[in-house]
C-alpha cells in the first residue's frame, strides 16, 4: 500500500456536486492499493500513520500525533499512486490491485483508522470521480509505502 498524507486545516470531498464528507484539522490520506497488499499492510500503515508525529507541540516542534491532537482523518482511494512512468509519457497502472481487492482493503483501512482515532474516517466513494478540496497545513506532505518501509 502506498499513501500520500497531507496535514490539513480542513478538507472535503465532492461527488456529483454533493459534499460526501469533510474534516477539520487532521490528516488527508490518499491510499493506493497494490495487488500484493493484504491485511498486514493495512494494520502496519494504520499504526504508523496514527502515531506519526507531524503536529506541532507548544514549542512549535512536530512532536504530536493525530491521536495526541484529537485530529480527524479522511481517506481517499487513489490508484494513480502506483503509476509507472518509465516508458513513454502515458503512465501504467499495472501494479494497482484489482478493483474488488482495492475496494475491500480501502474500506478496511478507513474503518481501522476510524477505530484508531475514535471517530469515523471521512471517505470518498471508491471508483467515483471526486473533487477533493483541502487546505494543506505547513505544508506537510509525506509518502509512505508498506512495501518499502525504509522510506
Amino acid at each position: 500500500m502506498r499513501v500520500l498524507i497531507q496535514r490539513v486545516n480542513h478538507a472535503s470531498v465532492e461527488i456529483e456536486q454533493q459534499v460526501k464528507s469533510s474534516i477539520g484539522k487532521g490528516l488527508l490520506i490518499f491510499l493506493g492499493v497494490e495487488e500484493q497488499d493484504n491485511q498486514q499492510d493495512v494494520e502496519w500503515l494504520r499504526g504508523k500513520i496514527s502515531k506519526l508525529r507531524v503536529f506541532e507541540d507548544d514549542q512549535g516542534q512536530m512532536n504530536r500525533s493525530l491521536i495526541d491532537v484529537g485530529g480527524e482523518v479522511m481517506v481517499i482511494s487513489q490508484f494513480t499512486l502506483h503509476a509507472k512512468t518509465k516508458k513513454g509519457t502515458r503512465p501504467s497502472y499495472s501494479r494497482a490491485a484489482t478493483p474488488e481487492k482495492a475496494k475491500f482493503l480501502y474500506e478496511e483501512f478507513a474503518r481501522q483508522m476510524g477505530e484508531e482515532t475514535g471517530r469515523p474516517a471521512g471517505t470518498g466513494e471508491f471508483g467515483a470521480y471526486m473533487k477533493v478540496n483541502l487546505e494543506n497545513d505547513g505544508p506537510v506532505t509525506i509518502m509512505i509505502d508498506s512495501r518499502n518501509k525504509d522510506l
